[in-house]
């Protein structure tokens, strides 16, 4: 082959590899954007972690408003705070994660937050799936969890963990806020369950008699009444009588 054949198959070569380069970085452009998470302590039954997400912006002409994350078995809602969010961002607790969000971000700028957490379970890696919504309503969701060697075109967040620190035990859980109890007669106030009826129970007892001295009153009125109609009518009858004889 002389000198001009192999240059030709050379600049063949380099025209194929370009071209199947362009096709790869063609494919993977859809996917990647994706979502990470990283953690201040990765140890099992670590506590007062800071975990730091960031989700990367995949478009050019929206921009992002929320994100959801669902939280892995053994951190609940309620051990999880806000630490950093951008701007008018805040926290929603929902019943398997939550949801942070405001203000929709600028084009193209990754959504970047911070939780604490109160600690992490015992386990070997935690998946967040992640949802993004966008200021047009498109929504990309990082929900896949690969399995081992497995690749998915959307892969949740995963934080590997390393062994818990010798002595680490998993804490208490916090206690949930009880209730306000209603005021009750019977329980809290016992001096109002025996005043209080007893102020009643008077009240109703001056109504009654009340109502009987009422009653005594208009029997004794038309008893007096009927005594004079009787002795007038008497006197009537004998004046009469007395008149018809003479």
């Amino acid at each position: 082959m002389n000198t001009s054949s192999i240059a030709l198959v050379l600049r063949r070569c380099a025209v194929t590899t370009a071209a199947a380069v362009v096709v790869l970085a063609a494919a993977a452009g859809p996917a990647a954007a994706h979502a990470e998470v990283t953690a201040s302590d990765s140890r099992a039954l670590a506590e007062n972690v800071t975990l730091s997400f960031t989700s990367e912006a995949e478009r050019s002409e929206a921009g992002i408003k929320e994100l959801r994350i669902v939280l892995p078995q053994g951190i609940a809602p309620d051990m999880v705070a806000l630490k950093e969010a951008p701007e008018g961002w805040k926290l929603t607790a929902t019943a398997d994660g939550y949801t942070v969000g405001g203000p929709a971000l600028a084009a193209g700028t990754d959504a970047e937050h911070s939780v604490t957490v109160r600690q992490l379970p015992d386990a070997k890696s935690l998946a967040f799936k992640t949802v993004e919504t966008y200021s047009d309503g498109d929504i990309s969701r990082w929900i896949e969890v690969p399995g081992d060697g497995e690749k998915v075109e959307n892969p949740a967040p995963v934080l590997e963990l390393e062994a818990a620190a010798p002595g680490a035990t998993p804490i208490a859980p916090s206690p949930s806020p009880s209730p306000t109890p209603e005021p009750s007669v019977s329980s809290s106030s016992p001096a109002s369950s025996t005043t209080a009826p007893t102020a009643t129970a008077k009240t109703s007892a001056d109504a009654s008699a009340a109502e009987d001295s009422g009653s005594n009153t208009g029997v004794i009125v038309a008893a007096i009444a009927v005594v004079i109609v009787l002795v007038v009518g008497a006197g009537v009858w004998w004046v009469r009588r007395g008149r018809s004889q003479a």
